[in-house]
């Protein structure tokens, strides 16, 4: 992979090539001078010091989506009363009573979530557009944090597949360029990030819904340990989806997952909280490095996924980023079992029960690859769906005695950079394990942490990425070891046209 060197705009991060020996002091972000362009850190800082207004910072974010939402078309719908809850947060910080966290932070939430006023339409022509009146858990957790929320983003349908397009919303494209997909099903989040529409977007993903968009966008996007953020409704695919963030910055990334990561009732494996009547913050430590963590290479799980020429070297300089902090760094293989067949079974019945529970005269409008999946694999036996579940708990306690001698994997995110938005999807089944998510799924069956950080941007301007993964519930592990690669690697944002 080549990497190339950018004279970024005024607040973009700059290029610095991934194989490059890099230390902390290699990599500085500059000042963004346009509100748009900063990290949520950044905007809150300026709002503590009345540098900086909610207000100005959404106006700012807002001329950027007018100028370029009408290609990017990362939006379901927009938030009406955006501005209201922007002044209401200017207020509060003009009385020195911030509200929490995220006062003030324009934020987008997925369309496979509930937000309150709102329909869920998960990207389907077949969904009620009736308002709902409860917010998910994580949609809540931003609110009380005090996050703007600027709309809902658009999403594949139902979450099924990875390119980002959607028979409702039609084809969301990517920033950096707009012949290429954003990748989904967080497809409307990616974009969005990408494009600066806010620096907190608000993703789920079941088979790497967050990790592939922000890997094809450039974007660092968390996939938590299962049961960190609690969820309700539960989608089609319950048992191996989570809700997380999705952030140019790895600090934002866990500062908005401060937020979401609370307990809530109405989820049956919801996790307590951390103590403290606040909660967690997971910026705590994330600045402690990886030297002297164990960090294995990883290129099989459970069968050999591809990955193209840059990929590989993607792979190989991040590995070499995070020997020189001081990791120890070597390839190993965790002896999963062959994970392709453990998670077509469990995305093909949920695709399945999707179909069989809706009414017979909507089946037409949906998607007709979700609609050959569902037909390929509605006829298994029950004996063979627990079978899955079996092998899942197995690919699950390989990985936990994986982590007993390293402390992560680092793995490549995507076969290739992202590819053409317009393609069709030909052979579902096939492409699942070839072109979207082979580096992703093992990590919904397991369980376990796993994120997508940015690492090179390659000859022909498109971002690649590398994952992360720790043992289940070790958090906090990738986003140390996230944050000391972007220290070393940082790429600069999108630029639209």
């Amino acid at each position: 992979m080549r990497y190339r060197s950018a004279s970024p705009p005024e607040g973009c991060r700059k290029a610095l090539p991934a194989q490059s020996a890099l230390t902390p002091e290699g990599a500085r972000m500059p000042e963004a001078t346009d509100p748009a362009l900063m990290s949520a850190e950044t905007l809150l800082g300026l709002y503590a010091r009345r540098r900086l207004s909610p207000v100005e910072a959404l106006k700012a974010v807002m001329e950027r989506v007018a100028r370029f939402n009408p290609w990017v078309n990362a939006f379901a719908v927009m938030n009406p009363r955006a501005l209201q809850a922007a002044g209401e947060s200017e207020a509060r910080w003009m009385a020195g009573r911030p509200l929490g966290l995220l006062d003030g932070v324009p934020s987008t939430v997925k369309d496979l979530l509930n937000l309150a006023g709102f329909p869920t339409r998960r990207g389907s022509k077949t969904t009620p557009t009736t308002p709902v009146t409860e917010d998910a858990p994580a949609v809540l957790g931003l609110k009380q944090a005090g996050a703007v929320i600027l709309g809902k983003t658009t999403t594949t349908e139902f979450g099924w597949k990875s390119p980002g397009d959607c028979p409702l919303h039609g084809i969301t494209r990517n920033p950096w360029n707009r012949e290429r997909t954003v990748g989904g099903s967080s497809s409307g989040a990616g974009a969005a990030g990408a494009a600066c529409f806010g620096p907190l977007h608000l993703g789920t993903d079941a088979g790497g819904s967050i990790r592939i968009p922000a890997a094809f966008c450039g974007l660092v996007g968390l996939k938590p340990s299962f049961g960190r953020v609690p969820q309700w409704p539960l989608g089609a695919f319950a048992n191996v989806a989570c809700a997380g963030p999705m952030t140019r910055t790895v600090r934002d990334n866990a500062l908005m997952f401060s937020a979401m990561a609370r307990h809530d009732l109405r989820d049956p494996f919801s996790l307590p909280d951390e103590p403290g009547s606040l909660g967690r913050d997971w910026r705590d430590g994330i600045e402690d490095g990886v030297a002297g963590l164990r960090i294995g290479i990883v290129t099989r799980l459970g069968f050999a996924p591809p990955l193209d020429e840059d990929g590989r070297a993607a792979l190989a300089g991040a590995a070499q980023l995070l020997a020189e902090q001081g990791a120890i760094v070597e390839e190993a293989d965790p002896m999963l079992p062959d994970t392709r067949e453990i998670f077509g079974r469990v995305w093909g019945v949920a695709l399945a029960r999707l179909v069989q529970t809706m009414p017979e005269e909507k089946r037409h409008l949906l998607d007709a690859g979700l609609a050959e999946v569902a037909r390929l694999e509605g006829g298994m036996s029950a004996v063979d769906f627990l079978g899955a579940e079996a092998m899942r708990i197995e690919a699950a306690h390989a990985a936990a005695r994986f982590h007993q001698k390293y402390d992560l994997m680092l793995t490549a995110c995507t076969p290739t950079a992202a590819f053409a938005a317009d393609q069709p999807t030909l052979k579902p089944v096939e492409a699942l394990w070839r072109d979207w998510a082979p580096w992703t799924f093992a990590f919904n069956l397991t369980r376990q942490p796993a994120i997508s950080v940015p690492i090179g941007v390659d000859e022909h301007g498109m971002p690649r990425a590398v994952q992360l993964a720790a043992a289940l519930y070790r958090d906090d592990l990738v986003f140390r070891a996230a944050r000391a690669l972007e220290i070393a690697a940082e790429i600069p944002l999108a630029q639209p046209e």
